[in-house]
């Protein structure tokens, strides 16, 4: 073997060893949430994607926190996916889903992300801005004419931006990660979402994502909720 061959080799062990390690299931009560994927701050790949499944959101914040900590926080794409669940969460109960927003964001994005949300989220009866539906628009199989009603179990599909890595200069905070979240609650189904991983530290926080609670296309029918 040469040395061409020997690279490569290397190469090749080193994505599918990146790729184990950022694959796994974890488990709580009769609740499912798995990830794999190559999405990662320390190095930038174009061809990169990530997967996020669940079977339900999280019960209550406790759920989340230990979920976020001990599993999907590891990664971007694990930290993106996690947005959508406290999106959710946040319709249901807005004092549990702040404290989850809170948790996962980075202290500028959620003074952002909150107005929106109560908007879209809290919404009373009849108010044509109100999407109550809007966390279930990026989930794989959901679309406004099935009354976004996604495949099961759900699933959040994510590639990497054309945009690189950036380290932040004016702080020196950590590394930003750009991901394109997949949802065709949009003519845009690239929607573009910020993680920065802070230095020592194994956990990502969500840097920005307007496009994750700008309104989604308007449903037809009515919606079922989720589980």
């Amino acid at each position: 073997m040469n040395i061409r061959q020997t690279i490569i080799v290397l190469l090749v062990a080193f994505s599918c060893q990146q790729a184990f390690a950022q694959a796994g299931t974890w488990k709580r009560g009769n609740h499912t949430y798995t990830q794999k994927g190559t999405l990662t701050a320390d190095r930038y790949d174009r061809q990169a994607t990530g997967t996020v499944t669940f079977t339900n959101v999280p019960s209550d914040y406790k759920e989340f926190e230990a979920l976020y900590k001990e599993f999907l926080g590891k990664t971007p794409h694990g930290t993106a996916a996690l947005m959508v669940m406290a999106m959710e969460m946040y319709g249901r109960n807005p004092q549990e889903g702040e404290r989850c927003l809170r948790l996962i964001n980075y202290p500028t994005n959620v003074g952002s992300v909150l107005p929106r949300l109560k908007d879209k989220l809290q919404a009373k009866a009849g108010d044509t801005y109100g999407q109550r539906y809007l966390p279930a628009a990026v989930l794989k199989g959901a679309t406004p004419q099935n009354g976004y009603a996604p495949t099961l179990p759900y699933t959040v599909e994510m590639k990497a931006s054309v945009n690189k890595h950036q380290e932040l200069q004016i702080s020196g905070d950590g590394t930003v990660v750009y991901v394109y979240v997949m949802g065709k609650g949009w003519d845009t189904e690239q929607r573009s979402v910020e993680l920065i991983r802070e230095p020592d530290s194994q956990l990502y926080k969500v840097f920005n994502c307007p496009a994750l609670y700008t309104g989604c296309k308007r449903i037809r029918g009515t919606w079922g909720g989720l589980k």
